[in-house]
């Protein structure tokens, strides 16, 4: 059954819920995973793109956008994942809603900023996961 984990930036954090998916992203490429970033819109997926090319200064992180780079030597991707089927570990969802596919990964993670909006949704989703008795974290970021 998917583990699904909630990471939510504390009031005080700085960022956003795509600086914080580029930050887990780049965490689970270094345990060895394969990473499947869900932004359904193209502007998004392309704002998560753009992020991951300049988040750090001192490393390149191998991604790409979803159906324009080559899966096998770019284990972070980012796009409309309902599609996809290459075999990653971890999802990570950038939607408003709960990704219809998501069982097919181990890992879900759902990424919560400041925005009154994406808090409102994460409850939600939060509550399906609870009904559907998927094991549920919640992490609390500074």
């Amino acid at each position: 059954m998917t583990q699904v984990d909630f990471y939510v930036l504390a009031d005080d954090a700085p960022g956003d819920r795509c600086q914080l998916a580029c930050r887990i992203a780049e965490k689970a490429r270094r345990a060895g995973l394969r990473v499947l970033i869900h932004a359904p819109e193209p502007a998004l997926a392309s704002q998560v793109d753009n992020m991951l090319w300049t988040l750090w200064e001192q490393s390149f992180v191998p991604h790409g956008l979803l159906g324009k780079v080559d899966p096998v030597i770019n284990p972070i991707l980012i796009g409309d994942g309902s599609a996809d089927n290459d075999g990653h570990q971890v999802l990570i969802n950038l939607a408003a809603d709960v990704p219809v596919f998501f069982s097919r990964f181990d890992r879900l993670v759902e990424c919560v900023d400041h925005d009154e909006t994406v808090k409102s949704s994460s409850r939600q989703r939060f509550r399906f996961y609870r009904e559907h008795g998927y094991p549920l974290g919640t992490h609390t970021l500074s």
